[in-house]
């Protein structure tokens, strides 16, 4: 029945979905955040992700790895490091509403990068939504004289990262197939994180090892949502049902 369904509903349907498996991470993240870093986070997200998506790469080797734009995977993956970072800086260091709040701007970035990159074509209501969006945006950061809050920053990066994530992943769905497009992110973001992370090793506790796993593996299923519903709808369409958060 879901197939049966227009392109943008069932791509509305995935990207809420992922909303709510990211929202889960999120909040491990944030009660991770007192003791163990970012770097240290992320190694094992990548980690989780790799041997999860292992054996699929396994049964489908070397289909798994085969793209028809290797630079573009590169170039997404550069993305989705921003994004994480500054996503999960933000999120330890401010208020998980505030940071939650801000990681939205995804979707008002996501329109601008849609219409700009892929040529979509944005009507008048997806502009005033944009506009007055970027206008709450304000609103959370409160730039003033004495500057603005580091982090609000990095939340703002990360979110428009993961905008062009998910503008790249629009593209790249369309020849790549699902597991080609998370194996590339598992594999090359691992790679990177893996001498951060070790050097900022803090040994964890059983309950902060099951927190960190529980990422990667809500993170593995959050992705597979995510592609498939950037497959089936306009970018500029379904990326704002990321509110559901």
């Amino acid at each position: 029945p879901l197939l049966l369904l227009p392109g943008n509903v069932r791509g509305a349907i995935f990207i809420m979905t992922a909303g709510m498996i990211f929202t889960a991470g999120s909040g491990f993240v944030k009660e991770l955040g007192g003791e163990i870093t970012v770097w240290q986070i992320l190694l094992i997200r990548q980690a989780t992700m790799t041997i999860t998506v292992l054996p699929v790469i396994a049964k489908n080797f070397p289909d798994a790895l085969r793209t028809k734009s290797l630079t573009l995977q590169f170039v997404r993956v550069v993305f989705a490091m921003i994004a994480m970072v500054g996503s999960f800086l933000a999120i330890q260091h401010m208020p998980l509403a505030d940071a939650t709040a801000l990681s939205f701007a995804k979707s008002l970035f996501v329109t601008i990068f849609a219409i700009v990159l892929l040529k979509e074509v944005a009507g008048l209501s997806r502009w005033a939504a944009t506009l007055i969006g970027f206008g709450g945006v304000l609103v959370i950061v409160q730039p003033s004289a004495d500057g603005v809050d580091i982090y609000a920053l990095y939340a703002l990066a990360g979110a428009a990262g993961a905008a062009m994530v998910s503008v790249i992943i629009r593209h790249l769905s369309q020849f790549d197939r699902s597991i080609t497009i998370l194996s590339y992110q598992a594999l090359l973001v691992g790679a990177v994180m893996l001498p951060l992370g070790i050097y900022h090793w803090v040994w964890p506790s059983p309950l902060q090892w099951a927190m960190m796993l529980g990422i990667g593996v809500l993170s593995v299923g959050g992705q597979f949502c995510n592609i498939a519903g950037y497959r089936a709808g306009e970018a500029s369409a379904v990326a704002p049902l990321d509110y559901a958060r």
